[in-house]
């Protein structure tokens, strides 16, 4: 059975997240592989607004997270934006992706967000996602983790 350990990156991890960033670049756009880019990677775990979840599979990152914490305008509250959710080929189908969401769905309690956004979910992670809250998903995902219900639309 595998191990999993899911936790925000920080600068140290930019050596094993800039490969994984590559395989999501190819598998997005396709053509000829990338090539990993440390700095870039270096970058993104030092972004002012960016955050990045990582998933480790028995001690290797197997998958990355990409998201934000942002004021919500009308209440005055704050929300978690979704970028990007990548698993690494050979971490599919063991769960990854619903540890992820829900070490976001975690994160979303601590800060006390209104809902979590995601725009754009895969098949796969809108499963996960509808798994996890018991809600059915769209393409548009908007998911209510907060206290503050009265204040958003749940699709």
């Amino acid at each position: 059975m595998s191990e999993f350990l899911t936790k925000i990156l920080e600068l140290d991890a930019a050596l094993e997240l800039a490969p994984l960033i590559s395989a999501y670049a190819q598998e997005r756009k396709r053509g000829a592989p990338r090539q990993p880019d440390m700095f870039y990677a270096e970058t993104l775990l030092t972004d002012r607004t960016a955050e990045v979840i990582g998933a480790y599979v028995n001690g290797k990152l197997s998958a990355f997270c990409t998201f934000f914490d942002l004021p919500e305008t009308i209440s005055g509250k704050r929300v978690g934006h979704v970028d990007i959710l990548y698993v690494d080929y050979d971490a599919r189908g063991i769960g990854v992706t619903k540890s992820v969401i829900e070490a976001l769905v975690k994160i979303g309690y601590e800060r006390n967000w209104l809902e979590l956004q995601w725009n754009d979910p895969n098949a796969v992670q809108q499963e996960k996602i509808a798994e996890i809250s018991h809600l059915s998903t769209t393409a548009s995902i908007r998911l209510s983790i907060g206290i503050h219900e009265e204040h958003t639309k749940v699709q």
